[in-house]
């Protein structure tokens, strides 16, 4: 900010508010900035989140406002956790988590090692792999649905092509058995650049000495690899693990989009399968039950997987 600017401020401030203000400690001035982020906070994450627990051990239902609210105990946490339909979309989110998991954190690492060694077109390579985390998820889904396609789209095509299968033959997204992978695929090639990101901050930061000093000693190639390179870039790939975890524990709108939880509820993830009790069929307070179990099978599992994060760092 200019001088004069700054001295027209302090003119037009009233003397008596200057006083004040002179005399704040740094901490009070703080808490000053910071109020207004933590009342933010309460009234986007922790209120709902509150609210939410209360509704979860009621019958409550949005659609039936005027409705006696009756407290139902645990009954809603009981009935979700006996509902085999319920453990089915466990074990379709639990699929797709871990597949997606694996193949992000492969060949995000792989990439991340081609690109960090330098070669002619590495920053034009290294943007076009980085094009598909730009796309909305929505649009992703929709364009692969199309690409999906048995009679026009070019996914089956090009299987058709390497395998001599009939194009027409199977159908990605309507299959029970290659529905799931169906969505694997898509979120892969979506994300995986995103791994490979966070892979290569870590290849870079690695020092060259320590390469060196190995050489000098007349370490393999390999056996460079498994005593520095993946001791070092190991914080790195958790990190990437924990954040797409998180992230596709509540995937939503790229499995919407491309399935719509189907074909039957083969695909119906866990956050497709709370959206369908808390606003199809409105039995809210089961579906606030049902997000509170889900809020606190994310939150435990990503406690533990941080605290041995920073076990791993701490080597």
């Amino acid at each position: 900010m200019p001088k004069p600017v700054i001295e027209r401020v302090a003119k037009a401030t009233p003397a008596s508010f200057a006083r004040r203000v002179r005399g704040f400690s740094d901490r009070t001035i703080a808490w000053i900035f910071v109020t207004p982020t933590i009342f933010l906070l309460l009234a986007i994450n922790i209120f709902p989140l509150i609210w939410t627990i209360r509704l979860s051990f009621t019958n409550f239902r949005v659609n039936r406002i005027n409705a006696d609210v009756k407290f139902v105990g645990l009954r809603n946490y009981e009935r979700i956790l006996s509902d085999p339909d319920i453990w089915q979309t466990m074990q379709a989110t639990a699929h797709f988590l871990f597949w997606t998991l694996f193949f992000q954190v492969l060949i995000g690492f792989a990439l991340a090692w081609l690109i960090n060694r330098k070669f002619r077109g590495n920053d034009l390579w290294t943007t076009l792999i980085v094009l598909p985390m730009m796309l909305s998820p929505a649009v992703v889904g929709n364009f692969w649905r199309f690409l999906y396609q048995p009679q026009i789209g070019l996914f089956n095509y090009v299987v058709g092509f390497f395998t001599g299968a009939d194009p027409a033959s199977f159908s990605m997204i309507g299959d029970v058995s290659l529905a799931p992978w169906a969505i694997v695929i898509v979120d892969t090639w979506m994300w995986t650049p995103f791994v490979m990101l966070i892979c290569l901050a870590g290849l870079r930061s690695i020092p060259d000495y320590l390469y060196e000093a190995a050489a000098v000693d007349r370490a393999s190639k390999w056996r460079q690899f498994w005593t520095i390179t993946v001791p070092m870039i190991l914080p790195f790939l958790m990190l990437a693990v924990l954040f797409r975890g998180i992230e596709n524990f509540k995937m939503f709108d790229l499995v919407v989009q491309l399935t719509g939880g189907g074909p039957g509820s083969t695909t119906e993830l866990t956050s497709i399968n709370l959206k369908r009790e808390a606003f199809e069929k409105w039995r809210t307070g089961y579906a606030s039950a049902y997000a509170v179990i889900l809020f606190v099978t994310v939150f435990g599992l990503a406690s533990i997987y941080v605290k041995a994060l920073n076990r791993v760092k701490e080597r």
